[in-house]
């Protein structure tokens, strides 16, 4: 039969065994002697061992007794150590594909150069990405949503402008008489044509459609951010409203120092 320990009850242990005294940790406790004894009585109960040696002149640990109390030190200390420790910190991140290869480059650049703190990044789509931040494994995610509730809060960034590019000249009106390339079946293309290219190639890459458009085997839809440089045909985007870009993260009181760095430096560069 296993049992488990009822930690309310340790506070009374541990300043019993370090007196070795009830007079005293009830005295540090502010609250009676025979309520030390009783906490004491629970806890053992709770691990079906006895901890402490009653008498009338002295009080006894056993060996049960000064190994838990060694097991509360060393998890003060690690605690202790948590709480002060200011070194290299690991930040979690979910982004968007298209985010990270091209305007998030830039953030990561200018932070690792400013601060040791390890950076862990993984793409994925909105909806896995909202659900792993709200299970704690993801500490900030950049996606089009502005989340708002009692675990989550998104801020703003900046507004994505989407352009149709090409190597070539074309005519917007007949788009699709053009091979699609495309990041998936949601691409905007859809929204844009009400007839679909007779040929589509799908990319999860938005490096890839970018080189793939300068080979010209294609057409794409991209934000503006991500052909920086490049020497494409741009055309306007009509009919649909541009994506705003947001940043989430848990609806802390008050960021942790350290993604509180990786925010000032995110809201500098949108």
């Amino acid at each position: 039969m296993s049992y488990s320990i009822d930690y309310r009850y340790l506070k009374a242990f541990q300043l019993t065994a370090k007196y070795l005294n009830f007079s005293k940790a009830a005295s540090e406790l502010n609250i009676a002697q025979s309520a030390v004894s009783r906490q004491i009585k629970l806890l053992e109960e709770s691990m079906n061992e006895q901890l402490i040696v009653r008498s009338s002149k002295k009080v006894l640990l056993t060996e049960k007794g000064k190994s838990l109390l060694r097991a509360i030190g060393q998890f003060e200390d690690m605690t202790n150590e948590l709480a002060n420790s200011d070194g290299p910190s690991l930040i979690r991140i979910g982004i968007l594909h298209g985010l990270l290869e091209s305007w998030f480059i830039k953030v990561i650049k200018e932070f690792s150069h400013k601060f040791d703190h390890e950076l862990k990044i993984v793409t994925d789509t909105p909806s896995n990405m909202k659900q792993d931040l709200i299970d704690g494994k993801l500490d900030l995610i950049f996606t089009t949503e502005n989340i708002q509730s009692d675990l989550v809060t998104s801020l703003r960034l900046f507004e994505e402008k989407l352009v149709i590019v090409s190597k070539k000249s074309i005519d917007t009106k007949t788009l699709h008489n053009y091979t699609w390339i495309t990041y998936g079946e949601s691409d905007f293309f859809f929204k844009l044509s009400k007839k679909h290219s007779s040929r589509i190639i799908m990319v999860k890459s938005m490096t890839a459609i970018t080189k793939l458009v300068k080979e010209g085997v294609g057409i794409a839809v991209v934000p503006s951010h991500s052909i920086q440089g490049e020497k494409l045909k741009e055309y306007e985007v009509k009919g649909i409203k541009n994506p705003q870009i947001y940043l989430s993260t848990l609806n802390f009181q008050s960021l942790p120092g350290y993604i509180e760095e990786l925010v000032n430096i995110i809201k500098k560069n949108s």
